[in-house]
């Protein structure tokens, strides 16, 4: 995996990221559409799992994607990783 800097901060992050709306799933508001449609979150687990051993480490995601689903499903993973980045 290649890393860059982001910006001035003096963070390197993955030159590719984990994009985080479609394992939001299905969401609407109004009766209008506005996620991916169903997704499976053992799924969804496995392909952050993966993304994680590939060396990504720049996460997409927003409080919109499933309402909130997208965030849960990230910290259920990277939580794992918090002890990790410390070091």
């Amino acid at each position: 995996m290649q890393y860059r800097e982001l910006g001035r901060t003096g963070i390197r992050v993955s030159a590719i990221g984990f994009g985080g709306w479609a394992i939001g799933g299905a969401a609407e508001a109004s009766g209008a559409p506005l996620g991916w449609g169903r997704t499976s979150d053992d799924e969804s687990l496995a392909a952050i799992r993966r993304a994680r051993e590939l060396g990504v480490t720049l996460y997409d995601t927003a409080d919109s994607y499933g309402f909130g689903r997208s965030e849960s499903l990230l910290g259920i993973v990277l939580s794992r990783y918090r002890q990790e980045r410390r070091a």
